[in-house]
């Protein structure tokens, strides 16, 4: 699946399992649950969803 990378905003491969998110042009890898906390973090508008992920 695909999703956008927080660091490059180009196209990142998320597993089919949910267990990681890769980004081969900027080198971003990060488990899934970490990959939402930092999206969470990073723009404020998901900032409601860090409660899903304690």
């Amino acid at each position: 699946m695909k999703v956008k990378c927080p660091d490059c905003k180009e196209i990142a491969e998320l597993a089919d399992d949910f267990s990681f998110v890769k980004c081969s042009k900027c080198s971003f890898d990060m488990t899934y649950g970490d990959y939402v906390k930092y999206i969470a973090y990073k723009d404020a508008r998901y900032k409601d969803i860090l409660s899903d992920y304690k």
